[in-house]
């Protein structure tokens, strides 16, 4: 299995960014895709999470501001982020669950600041 984010960059607070990433491999019909992220100095954190059925969740953080979506037919998760903040500013990287196994991506940096 192999995962490639893309998406990152530089953007103002208040700005949006959409991140994407696509699953490649052996990729089973029942898993959870998310997004996770790494902050300088902190530890890695889920920030969204679809399971295969449609079901999303969110970290307190970015309810309201962040939202999950998945492509089944393009194994594909997206992650919209809107109303952006220099707290957001981290490496996102994309994450596959299936069968008790995690499977990650590269990682993609986002910056938040004026």
């Amino acid at each position: 299995v192999q995962l490639q984010a893309s998406g990152g960059g530089l953007v103002q607070p208040g700005g949006s960014l959409r991140l994407s990433c696509a699953a490649s491999g052996s990729i089973f019909s029942i898993n959870d895709m998310g997004w996770y992220r790494q902050a300088p100095g902190k530890q890695r954190e889920p920030v969204a999470v679809i399971s295969s059925g449609g079901s999303a969740s969110y970290a307190d953080s970015v309810k309201g501001r962040f939202t999950i979506s998945r492509d089944i037919a393009k194994n594909t998760v997206y992650l919209q982020m809107n109303s952006l903040k220099p707290e957001d500013t981290a490496v996102y990287y994309c994450n596959l669950f299936q069968s008790v196994k995690d499977y990650w991506g590269q990682g993609t940096q986002v910056t938040v600041s004026s």
